[in-house]
C-alpha cells in the first residue's frame, strides 16, 4: 500500500456498519469506505450546502420544514453542479483500490452516495437556519 492509501485509511478510521461474507460488493464498499468518508467530511458537506443556499439566493430560513427538505432533495438529486461537487469531495478520499472498485460499480455506488448524503443533510436541516 502506498503512502497516500495508508494515510487515507488511517485518517478515515474503521468501517461503520456490519460487514459479512454475504455482503454485496456495494454494501461492503458502503460500510468500509463511504460511511467513514461521509462522517469525516460532514462539516464540509454542511458548509457546502450553506454555500449552495447563499449562491442560489434561497430564502431557506422562512420555509416550512417540508420546503426545506425539498430544497435539499433538489440540490442533491437535480443540481448537477452541486452533486458533482459533493461526489468529488467523497471520491477524492478513495484509495487507489477503492477507486478501482468504484469505477467498476460507479452507477450503483453513486446512487448509494447520493442517498446517504441526502439523508445526512436532511437529518441536520436545523444547521442551515
Amino acid at each position: 500500500m502506498n503512502t497516500r492509501d495508508t494515510f487515507l485509511s488511517q485518517l478515515r478510521g474503521q468501517a461503520i456498519g456490519s460487514i459479512s461474507s454475504e455482503s454485496s460488493i456495494e454494501e461492503s464498499f458502503q460500510n468500509e469506505t463511504l460511511r467513514p468518508i461521509l462522517k469525516l467530511q460532514n462539516d464540509l458537506f454542511i458548509a457546502s450546502f450553506k454555500n449552495y443556499i447563499e449562491r442560489n439566493k434561497v430564502e431557506f430560513q422562512s420555509k416550512t420544514i417540508e420546503a426545506k427538505l425539498a430544497v435539499i432533495d433538489n440540490a442533491v438529486q437535480k443540481d448537477a453542479k452541486f452533486s458533482s461537487m459533493v461526489k468529488g469531495i467523497i471520491i477524492g478520499l478513495f484509495t487507489l483500490e477503492e477507486y478501482a472498485v468504484y469505477s467498476q460499480n460507479s452507477s450503483n455506488i453513486n446512487k448509494r452516495i447520493m442517498s446517504m448524503l441526502l439523508e445526512r443533510l436532511k437529518s441536520q436541516v436545523q444547521l442551515f437556519d
